[in-house]
């Protein structure tokens, strides 16, 4: 058997500098997402742009989730953080009216394993006019509220989690803030 050629050494150091460079990349930048916070913090004194020209101002000491939000020209998705509190906002393209959009609403909460819709649906308006309905759910350990709103071919869902203590705390400030929902129509996607 022949030695090892200058070729063939600097295809080895080539072909061991490639999975070094894989090897950080497939290891360094999972651990570098890891290591940076899910959450920021976010102005609460102006609208937050949801997408689908849907903005809602955010409460009070609300943080933006940036793994869970997805703005987009005719949909999108913010979840804000109040401590354990989970307070997402949906808007996505929908041709119904409000009574089939809470029933589908209704429906993905009850088909969570242990969630159920509890109480009495409440109509409710938010200040720029927008009607909808609201009501409450429990699950295992966690209590919620909902509501749904349509404007314009859109539905717009709001859904808010977390344990009874913290939720208690937390909801006039999350109602008032979904009292901001404003739907504007020049930007829409």
């Amino acid at each position: 058997m022949g030695g090892v050629t200058r070729s063939q050494r600097t295809n080895l150091l080539g072909a061991v500098s490639l999975v070094a460079a894989l090897g950080g990349l497939a290891f360094g930048l999972p651990a570098l997402n890891h290591a940076l916070p899910a959450d920021r913090p976010v102005p609460t004194d102006r609208p937050y742009e949801i997408g689908g020209g849907v903005s809602v101002v955010p409460p009070p000491g609300a943080r933006i989730d940036v793994t869970e939000t997805r703005p987009a020209d005719d949909s999108g998705t913010v979840l804000f953080r109040l401590g354990p509190v989970r307070y997402l906002v949906s808007v996505q393209p929908f041709d119904g009216t409000l009574d089939t959009a809470a029933a589908r609403l209704r429906q993905r909460i009850t088909g969570t394993s242990g969630y159920q819709v509890t109480g009495t649906e409440l109509t409710v308006a938010t200040v720029s006019g927008l009607a909808g309905v609201q009501g409450g759910y429990s699950g295992p350990g966690r209590g919620g509220r909902y509501a749904v709103f349509v404007a314009d071919g859109r539905t717009i869902e709001v859904t808010v989690s977390g344990d009874d203590l913290y939720l208690g705390r937390t909801l006039p400030a999350i109602d008032a803030s979904t009292g901001t929902l404003r739907y504007t129509p020049e930007q829409a996607g």
